[in-house]
């Protein structure tokens, strides 16, 4: 029988998510008490089977999770969200049951141990390679020891964050609340062939993670973009993307610009990243990945416009780490706030799954999100 729903502090009326701990069998027939979440809920993503995951593997919970990306074109598990899983279950120790690409329900039994190490995992198609890095973070923040992951994938695509954004926009905040990450690309992948890889070093964190506040936007000091292309230096498009968003930005304060060409990619690609620094400490990015039939000016013009209007807001954070934030919010001691430029189906999604999976209590009040995070101890 589930427990009794927890005080308000979430909507969850148009979900189901199961809080209690029903009596359920692991494969050899062994009976536990276990999580269950509804795959569907809310943006019925990728994002919900991956926090769930992960914060299984990091709490020890048992989790059955069904109708896994059910409001996707494609339902059930893809190649990259099946990595996602078994490099959790690899790095706890834990079993997987379910786990094959079409799935739609899974059971995971995490185990006990988190001690760090060397890894390397391959999603062996375009599949986001910045995500499985996004996944594995946490348990490597709470290891005992040191983690080194190799991951290769891809890395500039839609839909997913790209290697530049969770290594100029996300780590550094995750740094402003005690975290030690070091990544490197080590060769960019796009879609179709992937074979992107990157490099990530994480400390285990030394007490605890500390919470956030950021309300005040300020106004932005700098921008800073990294403009690549590989394959295509004879295109030009590396000076094409960095011209066009120097153009449209038009602002008094520095732009800075590096301008990358390469040629290590397994095809030709391109990617576009801008980042604003402001005169509180705010850092807000956006990015856009090429692919053919997309100009190069299109795509400065898609980052400069997505950027701009999450600025118009006064968000102290882009529509990207409003959601990436608040997994790790959830885990911090004390109460991290922070402005959102809107509210997304992912925000509303990661903050029912911290509830119900961590006991973490949040809120919102018009775009400010408040959330108190456990205090989880390494």
């Amino acid at each position: 029988m589930s427990n009794p729903a927890p005080a308000p502090f979430f909507h969850r009326s148009r979900v189901t998510v199961h809080c209690g701990r029903p009596a359920s069998f692991l494969p050899g027939g062994r009976l536990i008490a276990m999580i269950e979440i509804d795959g569907s809920m809310h943006s019925g993503s990728g994002t919900v089977f991956r926090y769930a995951v992960a914060l299984a593997a990091l709490t020890g919970e048992p989790l059955q999770m069904r109708h896994i990306r059910a409001r996707r074109e494609k339902p059930g598990l893809r190649p990259q969200h099946l990595q996602a899983a078994r490099a959790c279950a690899a790095f706890c120790g834990g079993q997987l049951s379910g786990d094959e690409v079409g799935s739609r329900q899974i059971v995971f039994q995490p185990g006990r141990t988190r001690k760090g190490g060397v890894f390397r995992f391959d999603i062996g198609t375009a599949g986001s390679a910045t995500m499985l890095a996004f996944t594995l973070l946490p348990l490597a923040l709470y290891a005992e020891t040191p983690s080194r992951f190799s991951l290769t994938g891809g890395l500039f695509q839609d839909f997913a964050p790209s290697a530049f954004h969770l290594r100029d926009v996300l780590f550094p905040h995750l740094q402003s609340m005690g975290a030690r990450i070091r990544m490197k690309i080590e060769r960019p992948g796009y879609v179709p062939k992937g074979g992107g890889r990157i490099s990530l070093e994480v400390e285990p964190i030394r007490r605890k993670l500390e919470p956030l506040t950021r309300l005040q936007q300020g106004s932005p000091r700098q921008f800073r973009g990294i403009s690549l292309a590989s394959n295509l230096s004879d295109e030009k498009v590396s000076e094409r993307m960095a011209a066009r968003c120097r153009e449209l930005l038009a602002v008094k304060v520095p732009v800075e610009f590096e301008v990358l060409h390469d040629s290590s990619a397994l095809q030709k690609g391109a990617a576009l990243f801008l980042r604003a620094d402001t005169t509180t400490g705010c850092i807000l990015g956006a990015d856009h990945a090429g692919k053919p039939g997309r100009r190069s000016e299109a795509i400065a013009e898609f980052v400069v416009s997505t950027l701009r209007e999450d600025l118009a807001t006064g968000a102290t954070v882009d529509r990207h780490l409003a959601d990436q934030l608040i997994f790790f919010a959830a885990l911090a001691d004390g109460e991290t706030r922070y402005r959102i430029p809107m509210m997304t189906d992912h925000v509303e999604s990661n903050l029912c799954i911290v509830e119900t999976m961590l006991g973490a209590r949040t809120a919102r009040d018009g775009n400010i999100i408040t959330i108190g995070g456990i205090g989880l101890k390494p």
